[in-house]
């Protein structure tokens, strides 16, 4: 029985100047590591199916499923601060679009199929390691309930791909609500096509703003439609410790799901200051300036859309600063309702931002982990406070701290029972750890073993409930077991 993907293709309905049409390059002996069989079931498709060998070779780019119309995306975008005028899908190729469950479009990529026109003299391929890092940490996001795009499928090739060393080549099948980016703005900017910015807003507003449909000013809600997303979004990040890593223009997905499993990371320690990624050397997207970073690929979208809010520069230009003049309100107001339930807050007082932040203060010069100190809060809530303390290199600072924080909660009639539970709610007790995430690569690049890929994935999919037999998997790492560098998956 031949597996059957129900497409229906929108973006390849634009003009040619949008996309480059290219087929996967087939690789010699594809083998499914992993199927996501509920999202598979979400997106209307059969798991049991694309288990199969067929279904392997379409996963992996070897077969092209009929209905399929294979494009790679035309994308620029600001690298670290520096423009390129064209980037574009190097090693990823869009198959098209299938309508989920839910009825929402949904993208189904696969990532590491080969070269592109955009390739810049690169293979187009993955390794191992990174399809499984964006595989994990993607679907623990989902589990978090933070907007992300998903991971479908995992396959290895049977090739390899050379990297410092010959490594176990990959392809990972990516689901998307779309791949469009701050970058592919930036491409038809720069290149001063407005009609092409134009019929790129108008699929945008079509396929994620269909409520701005019949706007009186349909591309300035556009932007204020995203610079609201994309607050929501990086508050959530902020408040499970995520650090994106690359936070560049063509990582910046339109339709605020967090996108581009490079050298990401979850934060162990609290450290304001913390990067992880080995190509990051000034720290531009550290843990605490991503909402700073955020804002400023915004203002490069409001830049490409000028041109669409009015023929005077300069009134365009102030309708456009008074739009981004939301984003700091809005991010402010999601961080500070995530902070405030994370403590146990059910009430905003006077004096709740600064009394969180003394917690924060402290937890950083207490090297205190960031998931654990927050899980364990909420056991202290009901008197417990000793795994709490347990978390700071000098226990005092803590408990001078949870003075104020009782007094706080004392105005509250909730139970200490309910307080707990709410805290559990929202503070997970399980993240994919960097050693763990690094162990579970090791295994498989190594031995070909899946069995740890598979355990860390199950854990994570339940991220805010106690599970006794992984109870493990909550450890922060020992000291010879920090990761202090991720890398970038090309």
């Amino acid at each position: 029985m031949t597996v059957h993907f129900p497409f229906q293709n929108s973006y390849s309905a634009l003009p040619d100047s949008f996309f480059a049409r290219v087929a996967p390059t087939p690789v010699s002996a594809p083998r499914l590591i992993k199927l996501n069989r509920p999202l598979a079931i979400q997106l209307g498709l059969d798991p049991d199916l694309l288990e199969s060998p067929e279904g392997a070779e379409i996963l992996a780019g070897k077969t092209v499923p009929d209905g399929a119309d294979p494009i790679a995306m035309a994308y620029a975008g600001h690298q670290f601060g520096h423009f390129v005028p064209q980037l574009g899908d190097g090693r990823a190729i869009l198959l098209g679009e299938v309508i989920d469950r839910d009825g929402v479009r949904r993208d189904i990529q696969l990532k590491g199929s080969g070269p592109t026109p955009f390739s810049r003299r690169g293979d187009g391929r993955a390794a191992l390691g990174p399809v499984l890092r964006e595989y994990i940490v993607s679907e623990a996001m989902f589990a978090l309930g933070i907007p992300t795009t998903r991971s479908l499928a995992a396959v290895i090739t049977g090739d390899h791909v050379i990297r410092e060393t010959a490594l176990p080549g990959a392809v990972l099948t990516r689901i998307a609500s779309s791949h469009i980016r701050v970058g592919t703005f930036q491409f038809f900017a720069v290149r001063r096509d407005t009609d092409a910015i134009r019929r790129l807003a108008d699929h945008v507003i079509t396929r994620h703003y269909p409520d701005l449909l019949h706007a009186e000013r349909p591309y300035h809600a556009l932007l204020a439609g995203v610079v609201a997303r994309q607050a929501e979004l990086i508050a959530r990040w902020l408040l499970v410790g995520f650090i994106h890593g690359v936070m560049n223009t063509d990582n910046s997905s339109i339709s605020g799901e967090t996108i581009d499993y490079g050298p990401c990371a979850f934060m162990d320690a609290y450290n304001p200051s913390q990067v992880f990624s080995s190509i990051d050397e000034m720290g531009r997207y550290a843990y605490a300036n991503q909402p700073r970073i955020a804002l400023w690929n915004l203002t490069r979208l409001a830049e490409c859309l000028l041109p669409l809010f009015s023929d005077d520069q300069e009134k365009a230009v102030a309708e456009a600063q008074d739009i981004l003049g939301a984003f700091s309100e809005t991010f402010s107001a999601a961080y500070q309702a995530g902070l405030r339930k994370k403590v146990g807050l059910f009430t905003e007082r006077d004096g709740d931002e600064a009394l969180i932040q003394d917690l924060l203060d402290a937890m950083a010069k207490n090297q205190a982990d960031f998931t654990l100190t927050f899980r364990k809060l909420g056991e202290a809530a009901g008197d417990d406070s000793a795994d709490v303390r347990a978390q700071f290199t000098e226990p005092a600072a803590f408990d001078e701290w949870a003075g104020l924080w009782r007094a706080r909660i004392a105005l509250e009639p909730q139970s200490a029972a309910e307080r707990q539970a709410a805290m559990h709610a929202v503070n997970p007790i399980f993240i994919p750890r960097n050693h763990r995430v690094e162990a579970v690569i090791q295994a498989a690049v190594n031995d070909d073993n899946y069995a740890p890929f598979e355990e860390l994935v199950k854990v994570l999919a339940k991220p805010f409930e106690d599970q006794p037999d992984y109870a493990a998997y909550a450890d922060p790492p020992l000291p010879d077991q920090r990761v202090l560098q991720t890398f970038c998956g090309t």
